[in-house]
């Protein structure tokens, strides 16, 4: 019997090994390629270079406005996450305590809306973004903040799904004490209860921050102006009509993923505790 559960669990975990390893795979041939010349790419794309070519990265970043890109994405990213994070989280915490039909039915529709593929509203939400210019006189295209509204419009039903969860499993007894000593509603929240959102709140910086810094179509549908490309849309002056420096893209997709790589190993260890605590209690 024992004998049979070893080797069970040396299956599971060979199994597990060549999975990791094929999930890993692009990101080995993106990296050792973004070191290649031309010619050694094309000769074998899987062979580890013969020289370590760092002058790729230095034009991959001249060529991309690296810099520019990265404080775009940066503003963008750090504002949007911080505002999904402020209102979902006092959202969430009024509907879990109200206890009636109306709050229910809020929640439902943001747990609905998760359903909805962006590709189906890409069409009616810039049109919309062009009736707002020509009859509100309100610029959403071409603006960071128009960028930053609509992904705290998408990134809210997510988020409020998560803290609704971890908000219902908080004693209201705690929050009761803190009104009995003298607090109102919005320093309850904010010195009982929002402290005590914690792992929701680092699972959901991880999630958005790794999809807002990523994301490629919604920037590209409201960003025109070079100077106001994040570092995703940067990368398209690699690939040209009629030729693409394979290499050089290679180096600038390294530059695009390592910040947010080096986020996510840094506060990993929050992430598995925040889903089940938010989703599951």
């Amino acid at each position: 019997m024992r004998l049979r559960k070893r080797i069970t669990s040396a299956i599971c975990s060979a199994l597990m090994v060549l999975l990791g390893l094929l999930f890993l795979y692009p990101l080995y041939i993106m990296l050792v390629n973004s070191f290649k010349n031309r010619a050694e790419l094309y000769m074998s794309p899987t062979a580890l270079p013969s020289t370590f070519r760092f002058e790729n990265y230095l034009t991959a970043m001249d060529r991309m406005d690296f810099m520019t890109g990265f404080s775009n994405s940066l503003i963008i990213t750090v504002t949007s996450v911080s505002l999904i994070i402020l209102l979902s989280s006092m959202c969430a915490w009024m509907l879990a305590r109200t206890n009636d039909k109306k709050s229910t039915l809020i929640y439902f529709a943001f747990v609905a809306t998760m359903l909805i593929p962006f590709h189906t509203l890409m069409m009616p939400l810039v049109q919309l973004m062009k009736w707002s210019k020509m009859y509100l006189g309100i610029q959403i295209l071409n603006t960071r903040r128009g960028l930053v509204f609509m992904y705290i419009g998408f990134g809210m039903s997510l988020a409020v799904f998560l803290f609704h969860g971890f908000v219902k499993s908080i004693p209201i007894s705690l929050e009761e004490a803190a009104t009995l000593d003298g607090c109102s509603r919005i320093q309850t929240f904010f010195r009982v209860v929002f402290p005590i959102l914690k792992p929701t709140i680092m699972t959901v910086i991880i999630l958005d921050i790794i999809w807002i810094w990523n994301d490629y179509l919604l920037p590209s549908l409201v960003l025109n102006s070079k100077s106001l490309r994040t570092v995703p849309l940067s990368t398209s002056s690699f690939f040209g009509v009629f030729t693409i420096q394979w290499n050089e893209a290679m180096a600038g997709l390294t530059l695009t993923i390592i910040p947010v790589v080096v986020f996510y190993f840094c506060a990993q260890k929050y992430i598995i505790k925040g889903v089940v605590a938010g989703a599951m209690k």
